[in-house]
């Protein structure tokens, strides 16, 4: 059974989201609102990933469950790369970054001026229970 979100619900939109990719151990959520602040999105929501394998994989969970659960989306970039996936649903954008680049582009800085959301107690729970240290870069695999 597919569920739908209602469309003017952003925020709501954006803890969907927040939940498939906490189902991979993104760490570090931020929602920023940016509606007053600009006609491109109602939300970012950022998280981090400890290496380029995980960003792909936090993409894709987000990607999949959007999909099941009726979210439109309009663009998707980067995840292939592994380093910044930007993920485009209209009205929230996710961005799921490796630490460095995340530190690097400081999109918390950027819309300094922009609030943060507060997430409902169930979620988080969530993101405690998904947060563990995430290393700097990749690890290499050693040759066998």
């Amino acid at each position: 059974m597919t569920t739908h979100i209602p469309v003017g619900d952003s925020k709501e939109k954006a803890e969907t989201l927040l939940r498939a990719a906490l189902s991979k151990k993104a760490v570090n959520p931020v929602l920023i609102r940016l509606a007053e602040l600009t006609t491109l999105t109602d939300y970012f929501l950022i998280v981090s990933a400890g290496s380029g394998r995980q960003v792909k994989a936090i993409a894709e969970a987000i990607l999949e469950d959007a999909k099941h659960k009726g979210i439109d989306r309009f663009s998707v970039e980067g995840v292939h790369q592994g380093n910044w996936a930007l993920l485009d649903y209209g009205d929230v954008i996710v961005h799921v970054f490796q630490k460095s680049v995340r530190e690097f582009y400081d999109l918390e800085g950027l819309w300094a001026e922009a609030p943060r959301e507060k997430f409902p107690d169930d979620l988080t729970q969530e993101i405690e229970a998904a947060a563990e240290p995430i290393a700097e870069e990749d690890e290499e695999w050693p040759e066998l």
